[in-house]
């Protein structure tokens, strides 16, 4: 089978569980050579013994700006260079505004928001200088469609929407591609926090996705010819209505 990432080197943030494992595994798969960061160390060695050659371990706290500023640097160094950036990092935090804890919301839009920015103005540079290379973001449909049940959450993914749409215009003459994966419900962790009941409804009826199901898709949008761009990839559920 043809290995569509071959000789390419890609970096996934939040790689230790859910969309960022399953997105680094298939990007391995692919022939990429893969840096899995996050801050769980002993996962990442684990992971990365699993997956073989051509993975690499990053531990990082997306939390601390100097390792932050560090990230590109530090993925070259590990790997060898650097093709593909997938800012996957993220948390949810959802119901209604009037019983919402504001710390818990300064904490996840932190990571949603200025971290992930902080990591994608790190490496951007070097892709910049190399004139090719791909930022993914994982979005949410929430960054699309107002979810009411979620708002800090949904404001969270416009921001990120907006940053996509503008820092795609930006480098796009640099030829560096950016775009955004947006999936509906997936089973990962962001989830922990639902009642067993409403989980076990939502995968009985088909209103939930898998992970490897957002894998797939972004290995996609980064195998398209130089002169296309995926902007915005949505992918849902066939029985969610939005």
């Amino acid at each position: 089978m043809t290995q569509k990432l071959s000789g390419k080197v890609a970096a996934v943030t939040g790689a230790a569980s859910g969309i960022g494992l399953e997105c680094a595994r298939a990007m391995h798969a692919e022939g990429a050579r893969v840096v899995l960061i996050d801050r769980d160390a002993a996962r990442l060695d684990e992971l990365v013994g699993d997956m073989g050659d051509g993975a690499f371990a990053l531990k990082v706290d997306l939390f601390d700006h100097a390792q932050v500023d560090g990230l590109g640097e530090a993925i070259r160094a590990l790997a060898g260079g650097l093709d593909i950036f997938h800012a996957n990092a993220g948390a949810y935090v959802g119901g209604p505004v009037v019983d919402g804890n504001p710390d818990d919301w300064e904490r996840m839009l932190n990571l949603n928001i200025n971290a992930t920015f902080r990591a994608v103005r790190s490496v951007l540079p070097h892709l910049v200088a190399q004139k090719s290379g791909d930022v993914v973001f994982t979005s949410s449909i929430a960054g699309l469609v107002p979810v009411v049940w979620e708002p800090i959450y949904t404001a969270s993914k416009f921001a990120v929407q907006a940053f996509v749409h503008t820092l795609r215009r930006q480098v796009a003459p640099d030829g560096v591609r950016v775009g955004a994966v947006a999936p509906g419900p997936v089973v990962t962790a962001l989830l922990k926090d639902w009642p067993k009941a409403k989980m076990d409804e939502a995968l009985a009826n088909g209103s939930l996705m898998q992970p490897t199901e957002v894998a797939e898709a972004v290995v996609f949008m980064v195998t398209r010819k130089k002169g296309v761009t995926i902007r915005d990839l949505v992918i849902l559920p066939t029985t969610v209505d939005l």
